[in-house]
């Protein structure tokens, strides 16, 4: 299984402490945040319930879901809080120029 960056947004998009959710060639979802200037990736799904984490509050590298409040570490997937148990996915992320791009496996397109 091969992996490939893909442009999904622009860095602009993502102030500092902010969340924006982006499409993904396959059809889902990614939610990045910019925390202190750097960017992470992670998947627009919590754990917990399936509530959308791009809706959540992001403190510092934690995200917290808008429905239920499990919170998780960006930079790793980690639960930090439940009502979550089960780790979020995370993607490589790198601004390229004014681009953000994020890498994904080759076969979910």
């Amino acid at each position: 299984m091969s992996k490939q960056w893909v442009a999904i947004g622009k860095v602009d998009d993502v102030p500092p402490g902010e969340v924006r959710v982006f499409d993904l060639p396959d059809g889902g979802s990614v939610a990045v945040c910019n925390a202190d200037g750097k960017l992470y990736a992670v998947e627009d799904v919590c754990t917990h319930d399936g509530g959308p984490l791009g809706e959540g509050f992001l403190e510092g590298c934690a995200i917290e879901c808008p429905r239920h409040g499990a919170q998780f570490d960006i930079r790793t997937g980690e639960v930090l809080r439940a009502p979550a148990y089960l780790p979020i996915k995370t993607f490589p992320v790198r601004a390229e120029g004014s681009q953000i791009q994020v890498e994904i496996d080759d076969s979910i397109q």
